[in-house]
């Protein structure tokens, strides 16, 4: 059978139509499997038309996260019912004779659907959704509204009503509705900047009475109703959104709505400008901005340069089979975050598509729920909080969706371990993710780890010097080379301790320095301030079980390096269970391991100064930083 399909040479004319009822057409006659589950594959082919499925994907759409152990036998099943349904050729992506006959073929990984270029109503949106985009940006406003126009006629009804969809078909079709929406507001917006205002009022209070907690289309029937010369309406417009919006959700109007009451109100004359000044006042143009979530750039970054350039490579190589994904590891106050900021500011031009920022460990060191993080990703994407579904695969999906066609550029801040990025990267071609993790792992999707250490002496040098001055430091370079030295290279403790210094210019560096010894020698707190790494130190702390956590207190009080047996005798436990812990707490970057030729083993563990001194409070009956309370059994 599949030998006769194989040697099908006249091409057959196969329509899908997912704007609306599921459709197919075949030479002109309409054939739709009354299978669910057919129509389900054909519809994830035809959403992806022309480009790799993979049987993974398929599995997941059909049967969510419980596939049955036949899954790849009765996908095959589906794929051949198809072919046979649809009269579709069978043969390798890269042989396409005849050029745009229909052929379902099969990949290494999947399976991928060849139909004509206007086969499928879905891509004829999204090009001449493209098309539209590139004449509105050109100013052709007439051209751009005929296209928008012949777009959204293409529109029959709801995406993909009469199939039953799974999670990958879901993210299609909140992705394909919101496409929709978006090209409607552009559509209008473009007819009021060629002043048709009259022609809209119509269509809009329509619209407002389907959706009447919709603000963008409340803020354009304002607008056009004020240009009509109708402002009082327009001002009858925003009570009554106000009052629907406080009655169903308990909300007051977004800004934007509020900032077109308040110029239909004064008669704001740039509320009557043309297109694209209008835009100011109304934000007209559908298209979200692209999203940039980026903290704010350092101002300098000091002794990075080569941890900045073998971060950027992957992520700014043209040459890719993989959206890369880099690992930025290293202790507690290294500077992880604000070496990927930077990165990110610095490839700002490479990622035009949008920057996204989140955090995974909350200030108690609570990992975030992967979920939440994607709602706020979706949310900045444009996605309305009633579009983004709840369950988090299909966030996922419909955020993979999104970044598919994108340059987008993810950074995860404060991620704790592997299990939490799966689901938050951005799956195009041209995306990236760059994560600033509190441990170090391994994990397939990871191009790239790059490990923080403490600066150079020249580069901490340098740091003091940018923050106190180059005068004050090289006037007292020995008291410099101390502070260095008690700050153990740490860029979190170097600034901190600088800042302190900064406040008091009468200060010499020393002063600070024979205090914080003093203190030290006394076991209690010393005089450099360190409540950055503290809290950073404390962050990294909750995520350890009592027994690790118990083990760092412990290796902490030590004042020399120690070998495996000293830990052990330390811990009090065998040495094969010290060595599990001491190289647990290297993977935090809570313990260095230096090696040495004086014992056997070759290696001896450390706390870094900076940590050592937190805990050391543990010890003389204060009361622990904030964050490291619960740090020891005896202060749970």
């Amino acid at each position: 059978m599949s030998t006769g399909l194989r040697a099908q040479t006249r091409a057959v004319d196969v329509r899908v139509s997912l704007l609306g009822p599921f459709h197919v057409e075949l030479e002109g006659r309409q054939v739709v499997p009354s299978a669910p589950k057919l129509r389900q594959v054909l519809s994830l082919l035809a959403v992806n038309a022309d480009r790799v499925v993979s049987s993974e994907q398929l599995i997941e759409e059909l049967w969510g996260d419980r596939p049955p152990s036949s899954a790849t036998t009765t996908l095959q099943t589906y794929v051949y019912q198809l072919r046979k349904l649809y009269r579709l050729a069978w043969r390798t992506r890269a042989a396409r004779p005849g050029g745009d006959a229909p052929a379902l073929s099969t990949s290494p990984t999947g399976y991928v659907l060849m139909l004509a270029s206007d086969a499928v109503d879905a891509t004829s949106f999204v090009r001449l959704a493209d098309r539209a985009r590139a004449e509105l940006d050109a100013g052709s406003l007439e051209p751009a509204v005929d296209t928008l126009r012949t777009a959204l006629r293409l529109w029959r009804g709801p995406a993909l009503a009469e199939v039953s969809t799974g999670p990958l078909l879901r993210a299609a079709t909140v992705w394909l509705e919101e496409q929709r929406r978006g090209l409607t507001l552009q559509r209008i917006d473009a007819d009021l900047a060629l002043r048709r205002h009259h022609e809209l009022i119509g269509e809009l209070t329509a619209m407002v009475a389907q959706q009447p907690t919709d603000e963008s289309l409340q803020s354009r029937l304002m607008l056009a109703l004020y240009r009509a010369g109708r402002r009082l309406d327009a001002l009858r417009v925003y009570q009554q959104a106000r009052e629907v919006l406080a009655a169903e959700l308990g909300l007051e109007p977004m800004p934007e709505l509020q900032r077109v009451h308040q110029a239909v109100l004064v008669a704001d004359p740039a509320i009557d400008e043309d297109f694209p000044g209008a835009r100011a006042v109304t934000s007209v143009r559908g298209a979200a901005e692209p999203p940039d979530q980026l903290p704010p750039d350092v101002a300098r970054l000091v002794g990075r340069r080569h941890q900045v350039a073998e971060v950027s490579a992957p992520l700014a190589a043209t040459d890719r089979s993989a959206a890369p994904v880099v690992v930025v590891a290293g202790p507690p106050g290294s500077g992880k975050t604000a070496l990927c900021v930077h990165v990110a500011h610095k490839l700002r031009a490479r990622y035009p598509d949008g920057l996204l920022y989140a955090r995974l460990t909350d200030d108690e060191g609570r990992p975030l729920d992967p979920a939440e993080v994607l709602g706020g990703f979706l949310r900045a994407a444009g996605y309305a909080a009633g579009a983004i579904p709840e369950p988090l695969d299909e966030r996922s999906s419909l955020f993979r969706s999104w970044s598919a066609g994108r340059r987008v550029l993810a950074v995860l801040d404060d991620v704790a371990g592997a299990e939490q990025i799966g689901s938050l990267l951005p799956t195009g071609l041209s995306c990236g993710t760059l994560i600033a993790a509190r441990r170090r792992f391994s994990d397939p999707a990871v191009a790239a780890t790059v490990h923080l250490g403490p600066l150079a002496c020249s580069d901490a040098y340098r740091l003091l010097a940018h923050i106190l001055g180059e005068e004050r430091v090289n006037r007292q370079i020995a008291a410099a080379h101390d502070l260095v030295e008690l700050c153990e290279g740490l860029p979190m403790a170097l600034r901190e301790a600088a800042a302190h210094l900064e406040l008091k210019p009468h200060w010499p560096i020393a002063r600070q320095v024979s205090r914080a010894r003093a203190r030290e020698e006394r076991g209690s707190r010393p005089a450099t301030p360190t409540e950055g790494v503290h809290r950073s130190l404390g962050r990294t702390l909750r995520l350890l079980g009592e027994e690790l956590r118990a083990a760092f207190c412990g290796l902490a009080r030590m004042e020399d390096p120690a070998s495996l047996g000293a830990v052990a005798g330390l811990l009090a436990v065998e040495e094969r269970r010290a060595e599990e812990l001491a190289e647990e707490l290297a993977t935090f970057g809570l313990v260095e391991v230096e090696t040495t030729a004086a014992i056997p083993d070759g290696f001896v563990y450390r706390v870094p100064r900076p940590y050592a001194a937190a805990v050391a409070l543990l010890s003389v009956g204060g009361s622990p930083p904030p964050m490291l309370t619960g740090c020891h059994p005896a202060l749970n």
